[in-house]
């Protein structure tokens, strides 16, 4: 069982850092490099991440700098920015697009703040996930013999207290993420 546990544990981790990732990737005032990480690009008959096409980084605290490196492809990341509703309006100079963030009105953050919950819910729902998977393993383990119904009840409970440990994470890291965001 310790190797499933490690798999649960595992698989449950992986929920937590996609919850960080797309938390990251939500704006609060400050800019960050993740801010544009979601930003799908039309570029060579294809789709591709904005990083693919382009170099993202942050010269000053409200401001994100986008160096394209296909001359071609500045009006594609341009109109790619443009459209992900992000309420960005890049600046277009030569191959490198600035986009200076605005103040986070009180309205903008509520949304914000209503976007992170919906992350958060997503990683509690794949932690409750694999929990599942793990309890169902243990049924499965018991009926066929393989452990007792006393080992199927203990480990039971360590599932049961993994999970509750990461939803207890997450719900940590959203209202961290939740201050962050109202701070004005």
């Amino acid at each position: 069982m310790s190797g499933e546990y490690d798999d649960l544990k595992r698989r449950m981790d992986g929920a937590i850092s996609a919850f960080k990732h797309d938390l990251a990737s939500l704006r609060t005032g400050r800019a960050s490099s993740n801010l544009l990480d979601a930003i799908q690009v039309q570029a060579y008959g294809t789709t591709m991440p904005i990083n693919q096409v382009a170099n993202v980084t942050v010269p000053e605290p409200r401001m994100i700098s986008v160096s394209v490196w296909d001359k071609s492809m500045v009006s594609a990341v341009d109109r790619a920015i443009r459209e992900a509703n992000l309420g960005f309006n890049p600046i277009v100079d030569g191959t490198n697009l600035r986009i200076p963030l605005p103040e986070l009105n009180e309205q903008r953050r509520k949304e914000l703040v209503k976007i992170s919950h919906g992350y958060a819910e997503n990683a509690r729902v794949a932690v409750r996930h694999v929990r599942r998977d793990g309890m169902d393993f243990l049924k499965k383990a018991e009926k066929d013999g393989t452990i007792s119904e006393d080992d199927h009840r203990k480990r039971s409970d360590q599932v049961q207290k993994l999970t509750d440990e990461m939803i207890s994470t997450i719900d940590h890291l959203l209202s961290d993420k939740e201050a962050e965001i109202m701070q004005v």
